[in-house]
């Protein structure tokens, strides 16, 4: 009897985290096989378990219905609970206000998801599942490969958070965890026996809620005037 729904089993290295990566693919349908692999010049292991899913995906012609199998929870929990696309929903801000890591890598695999009749399985790294030991070696073999590539998501993810600032201290900066301007908020004062100081405003980002206290914003009251 042939197989009617496509096996596929990837997996992703990094070595050492961040540093050079690489991603194995083994697809299984009617009795062929198929091996995918490459490999990059520097980025993250959970970026390579992602995009080996993708790359996976993106090399089928017709939609069909696939099993995924993976030994990353971080890729197999975000897509079966749904995690992914609920960071998607809030605009790739988690509800801390940090911004969801890989979110370009996201972005892709969920328009894959929609397209195709997908089921994702876990599978335990390194205990003795055949197709998943392949996929494991292929990724390590991307690794030593003289043909790695840039991998551009991640170098634009470095930049974007080396370009955002340190210290929050001026209204217009990008929020350091979503980069929404923030804006200037005054507080509600109420203020306490002994208190010495309070704020006469503070930073505020709209998207994501955070607030940021501005040491230029502190005032002293004088001694004679309190109370």
């Amino acid at each position: 009897m042939v197989e009617t729904r496509l096996a596929i089993y990837t997996d992703g290295a990094c070595e050492p985290n961040p540093g050079p990566g690489g991603y194995g693919v083994v697809l299984l349908y009617g009795g062929k096989k198929r091996e995918l692999s490459q490999g990059y010049l520097l980025t993250t292991n959970n970026r390579m378990e992602i995009m080996a899913a993708i790359a996976a995906l993106e090399t089928l012609n017709n939609p069909t219905a696939v099993t995924l199998y993976s030994d990353s929870k971080y890729l197999v929990d975000a897509m079966t609970h749904g995690r992914a696309r609920s960071w998607k929903e809030s605009g790739w801000v988690r509800k801390a206000g940090r911004r969801v890591p890989n979110s370009d890598l996201w972005e892709r695999l969920l328009i894959l998801d929609d397209k195709y009749d997908l089921t994702y399985i876990w599978v335990k790294g390194h205990s003795g599942d055949r197709f998943n030991e392949v996929a494991d070696a292929l990724s390590y073999k991307a690794i030593e490969s003289q043909n790695k590539i840039e991998d551009v998501g991640y170098l634009k993810q470095i930049e974007e958070e080396r370009e955002r600032p340190t210290k929050i201290s001026e209204e217009g900066q990008p929020c350091r965890k979503c980069s929404t301007p923030v804006i200037k908020r005054t507080p509600r004062r109420k203020v306490k026996k002994g208190q010495s100081y309070y704020f006469e405003y503070y930073l505020f980002c709209p998207k994501c809620k955070t607030m940021y206290v501005v040491e230029d914003a502190k005032r002293y009251f004088k001694q004679d005037s309190i109370f």
